[in-house]
């Protein structure tokens, strides 16, 4: 396969784990490995953290990212870059807040044994979950 023929989105529909950056109040990125959703017709990627960690303060200051994809192959990466919003925490296991987290894992894992339970735990750890709308995408596939 050409670099021409190389459709970055497809790396990214097709890998879970990327790494996200954000950026710190000083400036320099800061540098996390996450799990990701991505939701082609939306060019939307989905990831869901907590409240109070560095990612979160750092899209809540400035809602930019960049998050990066590896091939198994180790030679194939894609880049999308975008303006994030981010959705809670959420206070009920209910609320709208949740309920998108909700969507976040069934796409992510299917359905879960006890979704009382991950409702629960949502609100407990306070997540939030980021969207990335995809303003620009790039890679290339090296071998």
């Amino acid at each position: 396969m050409t670099d021409t023929e190389f459709d970055p989105r497809s790396l990214i529909a097709d890998t879970k784990i990327a790494i996200l950056a954000t950026i710190k109040a000083n400036g320099l990125p800061q540098l996390s490995p996450v799990t990701s959703v991505y939701d082609r017709d939306g060019d939307t990627i989905y990831v869901s953290i907590a409240e109070g960690r560095a990612k979160t303060a750092n899209l809540r200051r400035d809602p930019r990212a960049v998050i990066e994809y590896t091939g198994p192959d180790h030679y194939t990466w894609a880049t999308a870059e975008g303006a994030v919003t981010l959705t809670g925490p959420g206070a009920d296991p209910n609320g709208p807040e949740v309920d998108a987290l909700v969507e976040y894992y069934r796409r992510a894992a299917g359905e879960h044994p006890d979704w009382d339970e991950y409702r629960q735990v949502m609100v407990a750890d306070r997540r939030v979950l980021m969207a990335l709308r995809i303003e620009h995408v790039y890679g290339a596939k090296l071998r």
